[in-house]
């Protein structure tokens, strides 16, 4: 099997040292299963910006369109909130989203079983729980113009975002949920806020004929943001594949995340189209952020990064054996009582973060046997 081309980005804070569990991982599947990878490495965010004065260089984001998926660590500290907004460490992801054309990013919030009780929510509540997010991720407030800051005649500041989206920004990110949904429970919900804003309607029209056209045979609900955020946590089993835009993509996956315990149990998928030659750009993450608090400590949870690459192995190359594997491995680990510090419990066993990552290398050991 020919080496596939991985860049790797591990960024700031706990990124480094989760991604170190990672590489664990990728040299299990070298070894074990025969899939090799062309590895690059390179900085992003406040690491970056220490070296060369920039979040994100263009060698950097020229390596990521070579590439034939990049795996991404967090970005950000503290001590670089007083930076312009052009040189922000997290200018670094949306650059990427951006010249890549990355316009669907899909975050899954599932509850393994051993962590049921992890969950601020009653466990029958969140137990069974296996929800899809897929959020626009290139367009909305977060890109829209006009924007900025502004003084008027009286001196007043006012800050100006625009929230905009067209008819084909809509289609392919719904298409992609749609397209999911059939792999999963058939069902989509769309999520937008019609009854206020104009951007909200048209996403309503838009979603609602792609269905009609090309998608009738998965069930279709529509639901506004806030209701869905109180829906989150009132009845979460409700949803199968959630579809919304950028801001409220965000907001809604950040909430769904802590119905399963923990952000750093959380992978992400960054997809964009398919190019002429077949290979599709995508970057994958973990949801939480890099921790500059915990940094260094070895006690961060590696789970989410290696969820990502599991995330990697399946949309980008096809390996849903090895996927699996990947995610079996994880809940295995779980139900032995292994915990890092933000998922522990009572009577458990706290570890820190190269124990982990060991422990899910030798429970991949014994599913290869």
């Amino acid at each position: 099997m020919s080496a596939k081309k991985l860049l790797i980005l591990p960024g700031d804070g706990i990124g480094p040292e989760v991604m170190r569990e990672v590489a664990r991982v990728t040299a299990w599947l070298s070894r074990k299963r025969g899939i090799t990878f062309d590895v690059s490495e390179d900085l992003v965010g406040g690491a970056s910006l220490a070296e060369y004065g920039t979040p994100i260089r263009e060698e950097v984001i020229q390596k990521a369109r070579e590439a034939d998926a990049v795996l991404f660590g967090s970005v950000g500290d503290p001590k670089w909130n007083s930076v312009g907004f052009d040189k922000r460490p997290e200018l670094a992801i949306l650059k990427l989203r951006q010249e890549l054309g990355l316009f669907a990013n899909l975050r899954p919030a599932k509850v393994f079983d051993a962590l049921v009780d992890a969950s601020t929510l009653k466990p029958e509540v969140v137990k069974g729980l296996d929800i899809m997010i897929v959020r626009e991720s290139t367009g909305g407030i977060y890109f829209g113009d006009p924007r900025g800051i502004e003084t008027l005649p009286n001196g007043e500041k006012r800050g100006i975002n625009t929230e905009v989206y067209a008819t084909h920004e809509i289609e392919r990110v719904g298409r992609v949920a749609f397209e999911m949904a059939r792999k999963r429970q058939n069902s989509v919900c769309s999520v937008e806020k019609h009854n206020v804003m104009e951007s909200g309607l048209l996403w309503k029209e838009v979603i609602t004929d792609l269905h009609a056209r090309e998608y009738s045979d998965v069930t279709l609900t529509h639901m506004l943001a806030d209701n869905c955020a109180m829906q989150l946590v009132r009845n979460p089993r409700q949803f199968d594949v959630i579809v919304t835009g950028n801001l409220f993509g965000d907001i809604l996956s950040d909430l769904a995340s802590m119905l399963t315990g923990s952000l750093g149990m959380l992978p992400s998928a960054t997809l964009g189209a398919k190019k002429s030659d077949g290979r599709m750009p995508a970057l994958y993450e973990p949801i939480h952020g890099s921790a500059p608090d915990i940094a260094g400590k070895g006690i961060a949870n590696p789970i989410a990064q290696i969820l990502s690459l599991a995330m990697l192995l399946r949309y980008s190359f096809d390996l849903e054996t090895e996927a699996t594997m990947i995610e079996n491995a994880v809940s295995a680990v779980l139900a032995t009582g292994l915990r890092t510090a933000d998922i522990m419990s009572e009577g458990k066993a706290r570890v820190g973060t190269d124990v982990m990552g060991e422990a899910i290398v030798r429970e991949l050991d014994k599913l290869a046997d």
